[in-house]
């Protein structure tokens, strides 16, 4: 597909409390767009808290998609968010404005961007059965050793808190006798539809990002994180929303007598982990144009907004 044929398309990609949110509304503003969220938590509805969910005032007028659609009953799939979210780019570049992709599911972001075609598979709900009790005895980490012996590739971009991932990785070899790094590989030989300017909110001081995530929970607290997570954990043990970061954490208070203070900590300490986890996975991107967040004066924003509209329109343009 000739470039002057594609989609334009900014995203906005880095770990949690980079700012992500916020660069994306400004740039929205400044460039006639609207957000495409990426970020496998805020799709539900009612975690908005622990999901840091923008609200109405930080939207500043924007319209967002993708988010606060699904009940946390239900599982949703990446190649579900790809075809709902290809769909909403459509429809804002036909409507002439600038879709800008924003959040930290690098899994969603390239999956989209590259345009990845998924093979249909059937459900073998047995097995995922076997497997999830097999998780639940052992330990989510001998399903990840065990899909590490036979797609090496898929399990090194997984973390054992990906159980869903890991269990539908193992399902589909099980089932088919294909990896899905070979699925995925065959997949890519489908053109990207978009003309891709992407931007990657990082940090070379990681203590830098660390206390400002330490920070950003300790404001969640503040705005009823507690009660927020009270309401889910009280839910089915199999609800989605309990194995989000910010509530599982929180279990051992509500079940087990833990202190909040210990649980705050585990939290921030899982938290931190996490935007460790999403560094690397950009960090591997080498389409990703860097943006260190901490290296602006005085980690002065407009600059950050500046730089950022400077790089979407040499890239489009």
């Amino acid at each position: 597909m000739a470039e002057y044929n594609k989609i334009p398309l900014v995203v906005i990609a880095g770990p949690t409390a980079s700012g992500k949110t916020k660069l994306a509304v400004d740039i929205c503003k400044k460039l006639n767009g609207e957000v495409v969220s990426a970020d496998s938590m805020q799709i539900y509805k009612g975690m908005n808290i622990a999901t840091a969910k923008p609200t109405l005032d930080e939207m500043h007028g924007i319209k967002h998609h993708m988010i606060d659609f699904l009940e946390t009953d239900k599982k949703y799939s990446v190649a579900q968010y790809c075809e709902q979210a290809t769909k909403c780019i459509e429809k804002i570049h036909q409507k002439g404005k600038l879709p800008v992709l924003a959040g930290g599911t690098g899994l969603y972001i390239n999956s989209l961007v590259e345009n990845i075609q998924f093979v249909e598979s059937k459900t073998d709900y047995s097995l995922r059965e076997k497997l999830r009790e097999k998780a639940d005895s052992q330990g989510a980490q001998v399903l990840l050793d065990e899909l590490d012996k036979i797609d090496k590739e898929t399990a090194r971009n997984l973390h054992p808190n990906n159980l869903g991932r890991i269990i539908r990785a193992l399902e589909i070899y099980y089932t088919t006798g294909i990896t899905m790094s070979e699925q995925l590989e065959k997949s890519r030989r489908h053109p990207s539809p978009y003309n891709v300017c992407m931007l990657f909110l990082t940090f070379k001081d990681r203590q830098v990002l660390y206390d400002r995530i330490n920070k950003r929970v300790d404001i969640m607290l503040e705005k009823g994180l507690v009660e927020e997570a009270r309401g889910f954990i009280q839910l089915s043990s199999k609800n989605t929303a309990r194995q989000a970061i910010g509530y599982k954490e929180l279990v051992p208070y509500f079940n087990d007598g833990a202190s909040l203070e210990d649980c705050t900590e585990k939290l921030k300490r899982e938290t931190r982990r996490y935007a460790k986890r999403q560094l690397t996975w950009f960090n591997r991107n080498p389409d990703m144009k860097k943006i260190y967040v901490d290296e602006m004066t005085e980690y002065d924003y407009k600059e950050i907004l500046d730089e950022s509209i400077e790089v979407i329109l040499k890239t489009l343009n």
